[in-house]
């Protein structure tokens, strides 16, 4: 024990927190691929969109422009729990012996319990300024689902979710605090939609994916003109959304007088993972800084590192448009790991473009070192995180254990997007000694590779 005094944490005002999200497709050396029409093979217009979107998304979709306006109610909404804090993780750095500076950027003190509130609101917001009444969406944790349903209320609008099947079964509290927001929770898949009932023939999909949910949710918003669909990750505008963290983040750093030579995010869809590294990839490319960027992603759903980089749907059902992507095809699905919001079969076509650029890496992490390094920070930072950023975590001490061998000046920064206090079934299941690593199905894989669908050229 000793009597030092230190700063554990870097707080922003609120009259010092950003008023623009950053665009990181003005500053790209080179445009992604743009998505396409599955029945034209030509590119995706607002037209195509317009039916699961309001405009101003739509708008914000396609947008070169490199800083776009929060608006003021949205800004006023945020404030509500931002900006967020920034730590020092102090007693992990002892607890593990290193050199290394580890800082985390703590998305958990949202009204959801995660970053994904960042998102939720201006959605909600801009549907409601264009007349919707109500919106669907998948969830996977329940993270993105207790987001929308929070900003659903906000709002006054109705809010219809369906849960994919393994999480709606391990995660019953999580299901309940989106019905007190008001919204209605569904297992998926369902026997609400035709495509739910189409996938339950089959015992393989009773688990559940994102893919499923998203048709569910996709198939209600269009047949319906008076509801919209939400997306909880993946697109340009929910990336976009999230850059507030990385923005906060980089005047924290400053406050904390550091640099970070390593950054470091878990990636399901990737909108946690953009929010925080794409404000730092913009410095990275002006010559400002030169981190390592990092993706941390499940062993059992590794998009980036066992996918492919095509055009694919972004659901299992086929209904969206084709975007270019790491995909694991779009029928995968995935092992029933414990971090649900993870379990995806692509990634953010902006991610994929800057993976396939070499501007940042990405890395695979079995769940039971991501528990075990989880375990480690709740003990020593006070905090039980969400199993997804406890992917990143993992990685995070992964380098900071090489500075110890080292000797080379590490300072990480990484992003704690939620807390596990609905997730307590997993440590549960960690601390009994019952968790297993899945062995990952390359059989499994290539049937599913084998649905991608043909585009020329690609």
């Amino acid at each position: 024990m000793d009597d030092v005094v230190r700063q554990h944490k870097y707080m922003l005002s609120e009259d010092q927190m950003p008023t623009t999200w950053y665009n990181i497709m003005a500053d790209l050396p080179t445009p992604p691929p743009p998505p396409l029409h599955p029945g034209t093979m030509q590119p995706v217009g607002p037209d195509d969109l317009a039916p699961l979107f309001p405009m101003e998304l739509i708008m914000q979709e396609v947008s070169q422009e490199r800083y776009i306006e929060i608006p003021g109610g949205v800004l006023d909404v945020y404030r509500q729990w931002r900006p967020s804090p920034l730590f020092r993780a102090h007693n992990l750095e002892k607890a593990l012996g290193t050199p290394a500076r580890i800082y985390y950027k703590y998305e958990g003190v949202s009204p959801a319990g995660s970053h994904k509130t960042n998102t939720s609101v201006p959605q909600a917001y801009y549907n409601k300024k264009e007349g919707t009444t109500r919106l669907t969406t998948e969830t996977g944790a329940g993270q993105w689902g207790t987001a929308l349903s929070f900003a659903c209320a906000l709002y006054d609008m109705e809010c219809e979710v369906w849960q994919v099947g393994a999480s709606f079964d391990s995660k019953p509290y999580r299901k309940l605090m989106i019905e007190t927001f008001g919204a209605k929770v569904h297992r998926s898949p369902s026997e609400l939609t035709d495509v739910g009932r189409e996938f339950l023939k089959d015992p393989k999909n009773f688990s559940g994916s994102l893919g499923i949910a998203i048709s569910e949710a996709v198939e209600v918003a269009a047949k319906d003109p008076n509801t919209r669909y939400a997306l909880g990750s993946v697109l340009n505008h929910v990336l976009l959304h999230q850059t507030i963290i990385g923005e906060e983040a980089l005047l924290q750093m400053a406050m904390a007088g550091d640099t970070p030579t390593h950054i470091v995010g878990c990636t399901g869809g990737g909108s946690n993972f953009a929010g925080l590294s794409f404000p730092f990839l913009r410095e990275k490319l002006a010559g400002k800084i030169s981190p390592r960027i990092i993706a941390a992603e499940p062993a059992s759903c590794p998009s980036l590192t066992k996918g492919v980089y095509a055009y694919d749907f972004g659901d299992t059902a086929g209904m969206t448009p084709l975007m270019k992507m790491h995909t694991l095809g779009h029928d995968f699905i995935p092992d029933p790991i414990h971090a649900g919001g993870l379990r995806y079969h692509g990634m953010a076509p902006l991610i994929s473009h800057v993976y396939e650029e070499g501007m940042m890496e990405a890395v695979a992490v079995p769940q039971t070192e991501c528990f075990q390094a989880a375990v480690l920070f709740a003990r020593t930072e006070g905090i039980v995180p969400a199993p997804e950023p406890t992917h990143a975590l993992a990685l995070a001490i992964r380098e900071a254990l090489k500075a110890k061998e080292t000797g080379e000046e590490t300072v990480i920064l990484t992003a704690l997007c939620g807390h596990g206090h609905f997730d307590l079934a997993a440590y549960d299941s960690y601390l009994r000694g019952a968790m297993v690593d899945e062995n990952f199905d390359e059989a499994r894989l290539q049937a599913a590779f084998d649905t991608i669908p043909v585009v020329a050229g690609q």
